[in-house]
C-alpha cells in the first residue's frame, strides 16, 4: 500500500507517534533492506488497524476519511467522470457536493491529481482516503478495465494500412499518421506498460527489417513484441508531438519532454531522438518522480557513510565529487544532498544537462552548449549570483574544474559528478584534466563511488549454498563464507519470472585526510592512494556489495558484475 510514498509514511507514524519511535526505526529499516511498502510491514504485523491507519493518512494530508463505502453508486453520479480519467489518474467518484465531486483515490498522496481534474472537469475536486484496493475494485467494476493489449492492437494494425514514404512525406500526412486512433492507442499504452513495470527507459529502434521496442528494468534491457517495420514512421511521429518536437525535421538529434499522469502517478519523460542508417532512434527516460527516492536516508546507505554524506553536504565550502558510470544514481544521490540543505537561509544553484527532478526552493538552469551555455560559463555567472552551494551535473573539462575550485576557494561548497571506476580515481582524473595538485588537495573534501545492483525479489527470495567458483569470483573461501546465508530469486510474477525487483545502491567513501592530501601533491598514483584510503578505513565497492550479500538484498552474480 502507497508504494513510493515511504518516506511520508516513516515521517507520519514519527510525528503522529503512531509507534514507538524505535520499532518505527526498525520498521523502516526492514523497508530499506527488503524494498516492502512501509505501510504494508506496519499493517501485516498488525501493529496498527488497516481503518486506523488509513485515518492518519487522511489528517497527515487534510483529507476525509471514507471507511465504509456505500454498496450503490447511481449512474447519474458515474457519469460524472470520464472511464478514461478514473482509469488514468485512479479515481472514483463517492459524491457530489453542489459544483464539487468527492473522489476517492488509489494513490491520494499525488496531488496533480486534485489540479489536472478540476481542470479536466471544470469543477471542484476534493479527495478521500479509503482502501486503495476497494478504489481500484470499484473502477474495474464500473468503468471496466482497459484490457486491449499490446497484442491485440498489433493485430488491429496487420490490417490497417499505413503507407510509408519516408522520404518525401509530406508534413500535413505525417501529422495525419501521428494523429490517428491506433497509433495514440498504441504509444499510450507502450508508455503505461513502461511506467507500470517501473522501466527506467523505454526505446524505439528501427533497424532495415524490424522496429524494435525495448524496456530497461532495474538496468536490464527488455523486449517487447516488435510492431510491423512500417509503423515506426507514424510511432514515432506519435512520440515527438507529445514531446513538441519538429516533426517534420528528421536528419538531427533533437531533445523534449513528455508530461502525463499514469495510474494516477505525475510521471516526466525525457525524449531524445537520434537519425540512424534506417530512421529515427528515439529514447524516453522515465523520471518518475513518486518512484525516485529524493530521501537520502532512503539510498540504502551504510550509516557511517551516511553520516559523512550529510557532514558535507552541511560544511560552508569545499568539493564533494560523486562518481560512477551512467545510471549508477549520481544525481539522485546530489538531488538528495541538496534536498537535505534546502533552507530558505540558503541560495542553492544547480547547473544541469538536462533538469532532470524539479525541486521547489532551488534555481535549477539547464545548460544548453549551442547557444554558449556551458557548465563553465553557467558556473562563471553563478558566483555574481551570491549563492552559498552549487551543484555543477559533470566535471567534463578543465575550465569547469578550475571555476568549481574557485568557487570553492571563495567559500561555497560545490558538489559535482565525474565519470571514473572507483573513488581514487576522481583525484588522478582531475590531474590528468590539467588541475594542479595543490588546488585539488586543498579543496577537495571526499569523493563518493557507487554502483546500482539489483535487489533480490522479496518474495521469491530463496536460501541456497553457493559453490566454491561462485565464491572464489567474490575472492572467497568457503570458510570465510562459513555461516553466511546466500540468496537468489526463483522467479515470480511479482518480479516478471526475472528474481529481481529495484535496485539497491553500493557505495565507497574516500574522505579526504592530511595524509592523502600528502599524496595527491606528491601527484601519487591512484592505486597508492587508493591503498592508504583502505588502510585508513575505507571500505571498497566489493567490499559494500558483500555487504549487501551477507544482508540478502541482492546475489554473488550482481555483485561481480558490477565491482
Amino acid at each position: 500500500m502507497f508504494e513510493g510514498h515511504d518516506q511520508a509514511v516513516y515521517e507520519m507514524l514519527r510525528e503522529q507517534a503512531v509507534l514507538p519511535r524505535d520499532q518505527v526505526e526498525s520498521l523502516f529499516e526492514e523497508h530499506r533492506v527488503t524494498g516492502k511498502p512501509l505501510a504494508d510491514l506496519v499493517l501485516d504485523l498488525g501493529l496498527i488497524g488497516r481503518d486506523a491507519f488509513l485515518e492518519r493518512v487522511a489528517a497527515l494530508l487534510g483529507c476525509e476519511h471514507v471507511a465504509n463505502l456505500p454498496t450503490h453508486f447511481p449512474s447519474s453520479l458515474i457519469e460524472t467522470l470520464p472511464a478514461h480519467l478514473a482509469r488514468d489518474y485512479g479515481v472514483f467518484p463517492l459524491r457530489a457536493e453542489g459544483p464539487a465531486l468527492v473522489l476517492a483515490a488509489v494513490d491520494p498522496f499525488n496531488s496533480q491529481v486534485i489540479d489536472d481534474l478540476t481542470f479536466a472537469l471544470s469543477r471542484d475536486i476534493r479527495i478521500a482516503v479509503t482502501e486503495p484496493e476497494r478504489v481500484q475494485a470499484l473502477i474495474k467494476q464500473h468503468y471496466g478495465e482497459d484490457s486491449t493489449s499490446i497484442d491485440d492492437l498489433l493485430r488491429e494494425f496487420s490490417t490497417t494500412e499505413f503507407a510509408e514514404k519516408e522520404q518525401n512525406i509530406s508534413l500535413d500526412d505525417l501529422e495525419a499518421l501521428a494523429g490517428q486512433t491506433p497509433i495514440v492507442r498504441f504509444v499510450n499504452l507502450v508508455l503505461a506498460q513502461a511506467i507500470r513495470d517501473k522501466a527506467s527507459d523505454v526505446h524505439f529502434e528501427p533497424f532495415e527489417h524490424e522496429f524494435k521496442i525495448r524496456y530497461r528494468i532495474d538496468g536490464a534491457l527488455y523486449e517487447m513484441a516488435p510492431p510491423p517495420r512500417a509503423l515506426a514512421l507514424p510511432i514515432t511521429s506519435r512520440v515527438k508531438v507529445l514531446a513538441n518536437l519538429n516533426i517534420a525535421e528528421r536528419r538531427v538529434p533533437q531533445d523534449g519532454r513528455i508530461k502525463l499522469t499514469v495510474a494516477g502517478r505525475p510521471v516526466d519523460l525525457r525524449v531524445s531522438t537520434l537519425p540512424t542508417q534506417f530512421g529515427e532512434s528515439v529514447v524516453l527516460r522515465v523520471l518518475d518522480q513518486s518512484a525516485v527516492q529524493l530521501d537520502i536516508t532512503q539510498l540504502g546507505m551504510p550509516p557511517d557513510v551516511l553520516e559523512g554524506v550529510q557532514e558535507i553536504v552541511r560544511r560552508p565550502n569545499g568539493i564533494f565529487i560523486v562518481t560512477g558510470p551512467t545510471g549508477s544514481g549520481k544525481t539522485t544521490t546530489l538531488y538528495s544532498g541538496l534536498r537535505l540543505i534546502n533552507h530558505p537561509d540558503l541560495k542553492l544553484l544547480t547547473a544541469e544537462d538536462p533538469v532532470e527532478y524539479e525541486i521547489e526552493g532551488i534555481m535549477q538552469v539547464p545548460v544548453n552548449p549551442q547557444i554558449g551555455l556551458t557548465f563553465a560559463s553557467a558556473l562563471r555567472s553563478f558566483l555574481r549570483q551570491d549563492p552559498d552551494v552549487i551543484m555543477v551535473g559533470e566535471i567534463r573539462d578543465l575550465e569547469t574544474a578550475q571555476i568549481a575550485i574557485q568557487a570553492s576557494l571563495t567559500g561555497h561548497l560545490v558538489l559535482s559528478t565525474l565519470h571514473t571506476n572507483d573513488a581514487a580515481g576522481a583525484v588522478t582524473r582531475l590531474v590528468d584534466m590539467g588541475v594542479e595538485p595543490f588546488l585539488i588537495a586543498s579543496t577537495l573534501e571526499a569523493v563518493l563511488a557507487q554502483r546500482l545492483v539489483r535487489r533480490v525479489c522479496s518474495r521469491c527470495r530463496t536460501p541456497f549454498h553457493p559453490t566454491p567458483d561462485l565464491l572464489a569470483q567474490l575472492d572467497l573461501s568457503a570458510v570465510g563464507a562459513e555461516g553466511r546465508q546466500f540468496f537468489y530469486g526463483e522467479g515470480c510474477p511479482h518480479c516478471s519470472r526475472s528474481g529481481y525487483r529495484g535496485r539497491l545502491g553500493i557505495y565507497e567513501w574516500l574522505r579526504m585526510t592530511e595524509s592523502l592530501r600528502e599524496l595527491v601533491v606528491a601527484r601519487a598514483p591512484t592505486l597508492r592512494i587508493r591503498r592508504r584510503a583502505i588502510e585508513q578505513g575505507m571500505r571498497t565497492l566489493r567490499d559494500d556489495g558483500l555487504r549487501a550479500i551477507f544482508n540478502g538484498a541482492t546475489t554473488i552474480e550482481e555483485v561481480v558484475k558490477y565491482t
